[in-house]
């Protein structure tokens, strides 16, 4: 299991339900090489078996690059799966209830759009990390609530826990995020749907050094 503050920081690829099997793996790997810290499983749509095959060969694929692996909305397909955690929406099992079946090293996040009061309660339920969103267009998402980003520098100086930025970043548009306060950038499109995943994944991964850019 990852130490939680040394997992909890870069660039957190979600993977897109567009692809699945050899595809998806290829995909996660070449964001991995670009320096993709975190992994999020999420597929709305895949039958129980295929989520299962692959968040396995996904938690297998992020153990070799040492990255940190999560699994969106399920709790038990990340126990079954020996994920690091999982990540929580509006609808899904409370933080308590993640926690009691994943246990005290499990990595727990809360999903909190624009809200600072949903923040708050999350932190004090025991998540790890907080996501706020979104801050630009979302195709993934396209009805999205809008965050602004305040929150983020507010959740830095309250909240006490990591907090990712998500909704339509890209390389282009990441860095006054991060600036602003986000330790992690949540991105689908930015990455999976660009012609050269490593290459998107690098250019982002490279705004969390501290040259604060591309070389």
């Amino acid at each position: 299991m990852h130490a939680k503050s040394d997992a909890l920081r870069g660039l957190y690829a979600i993977t897109p339900s567009n692809l699945r099997g050899e595809a998806l793996l290829a995909a996660v790997e070449a964001a991995l090489e670009g320096g993709a810290r975190i992994v999020q499983y999420r597929d709305k749509k895949a039958a129980p078996d295929r989520k299962r095959a692959d968040a396995e060969a996904l938690a297998r694929l992020c153990a070799r690059h040492g990255a940190c692996f999560l699994i969106n909305d399920d709790p038990e397909l990340a126990a079954v799966c020996d994920a690091h955690g999982v990540h929580l929406g509006r609808d899904d099992p409370s933080p308590s209830r993640a926690r009691a079946r994943l246990g005290p090293e499990a990595i727990i996040g809360v999903s909190c759009y624009d809200q600072w009061s949903r923040a708050t309660a999350a932190v004090r339920a025991g998540a790890d990390y907080v996501a706020f969103g979104a801050f630009h267009p979302s195709s993934t998402k396209p009805t999205a609530v809008r965050a602004h980003p305040e929150l983020l520098r507010r959740a830095r100086r309250e909240l006490g826990v990591p907090v990712v930025a998500i909704g339509g970043i890209t390389a282009e548009n990441a860095l006054p995020l991060i600036e602003a306060g986000a330790d992690m950038v949540a991105v689908v499109q930015g990455l999976f749907a660009q012609p050269d995943v490593r290459a998107a994944a690098r250019r982002i991964s490279q705004l969390f050094e501290p040259s604060r850019g591309p070389s």
